[in-house]
This record gives structure tokens, sequence and C-alpha cells, in this order.
């Protein structure tokens, strides 16, 4: 009978190898989720603070929609929809059906999720900027992406990083539900060693040890980005 450490080792018949190839998997996905989200979340911030009214309704739309529906209802649903709907129309082009890139598939759908999230943690640290900053700068004839950069941007990340902090372990735990759709990430990989081997067991708390380090790690580095941060701004 095979011992826990030949198990999850690193050798011939361990999972090692296996289980840190998810975890980079994992790690993968989570960034690129998270680049996506902070993406759309600007976006979708801007249009609800000062955009149209037409782009200010779509952009509540779709945050109320990604925040009532449960997150992996979305996954299964934007995944195979997604799919069919792009290989529908690449034959309507006249091409053959194309097949997606799992990560590439799995960092778009978590991406959207999470930028209805992002959105909102932008739109409260932006509207807690007193407005006579932004009117000064406007006096100086700062405007558009420049006044966003100089002066919307440094005074906002402060307030938002707490919330953007919280995104990324929520995104890190998150990213576990791509499985269901076959990408092999690290609870994916967990749950096909534990099949293989029949220690479940072992391999569950493996992987969520694995989860526990990641999120430990993330909150250091948080803490340490919101210390720095803090030091930008003068004491009231």
């Amino acid at each position: 009978m095979q011992s826990i450490f030949d198990l999850i080792g690193f050798g011939p018949t361990g999972w090692g190898p296996a289980l840190l190839k998810g975890l980079l998997v994992t790690l993968q996905i989570s960034v690129g989720a998270f680049l996506v989200g902070l993406l759309i979340g600007l976006a979708a911030a801007s249009a609800k603070i000062g955009g149209p009214r037409s782009l200010a309704i779509l952009a509540r739309g779709y945050t109320t929609l990604c925040r009532a529906v449960p997150e992996l209802l979305l996954i299964l649903l934007l995944f195979y929809v997604g799919s069919m709907g792009l290989n529908q129309f690449f034959e309507w082009l006249g091409y053959g059906q194309v097949k997606l890139n799992g990560m590439m598939v799995a960092i778009v759908v978590l991406g959207l999720v999470q930028g209805a999230y992002a959105s909102e943690i932008f739109r409260g640290a932006i509207q807690s900027i007193p407005y006579g900053q932004i009117e000064a700068a406007r006096a100086y004839g700062m405007h558009g992406f420049g006044l966003f950069r100089r002066v919307t941007l440094p005074m906002m990340a402060p307030n938002a990083l707490a919330g953007m902090a919280n995104l990324w372990v929520n995104l890190i735990k998150d990213s576990a539900l791509i499985s269901v759709v076959g990408t092999n990430e690290l609870l994916y990989t967990a749950k096909q060693a534990a099949g293989s081997t029949r220690h479940y067991l072992t391999f569950y708390l493996t992987a969520a040890a694995l989860y526990y380090v990641l999120t430990v790690l993330s909150n250091l580095f948080a803490g340490y980005l919101e210390r720095r941060f803090r030091r930008w701004i003068p004491a009231v």
C-alpha cells in the first residue's frame, strides 16, 4: 500500500508533478481572469458614473445579472452556449468548427463574472474621491485619460485595493468551478488523482492545503501593497 508521501510525491507513481501543473494552471487562469475583470470593471464603472444613459443602463444590467445568477450556472452557460454560438458564427462565415482553448475560455468566462463585482468596487472608489479634486484638475486643463491617469487612478487605488484583494482571493477559489467543464486546474487534477488511486481524502486535503497557501501568500502581498499605497495618502 502506497504511503501518503508516495502518492503526492515526485516519484514514478507520485502525483506531485501533476498537482503542481494544476496549481500553475489555476494561477494562470486566476491572473488572466483578474486582468480581464479589471478592464471590464473599469469600463462598466465609468459607464455607470459618467457614460451615456444607454451605456449606464447596459452596465447596470450586466452587473445585476452576473451578481444574481449563480457563478457555476453562468460558467456553464457562457462556456457551452458561447462555444456553440462562436462555432455557428464561423460556420456562417464558411469555416469549419473551431476547438476552443479551455484555458482561454476559462479566463474570459471568469473575467466576465468578476468584472461585474470589480465594477462596483471601482464605482465606490471613484465616487469616494472629493469632487473638488476633479474640478481642480480640470481647471489645470486635464481631461479624459490624462485626468484618469494622473488624478482619478492614484486617488481611487487605495480605496479599491482592499476590495480588489478580496476579489482576487475569491477568484482563486472560483477558478475551481472551471473544473466542471474539464479544464485541468488544481481541483480537476486532484479529482483525477483521487479517482485513480481511491485516496480521496489525501488528494482533496492536498488541494485544500495548496489553495490555503495561495490565499495566505495573496493576503501577505495585498497587505504589503496596501501599506505602500497608504504612504501616499496624507494624514488627516
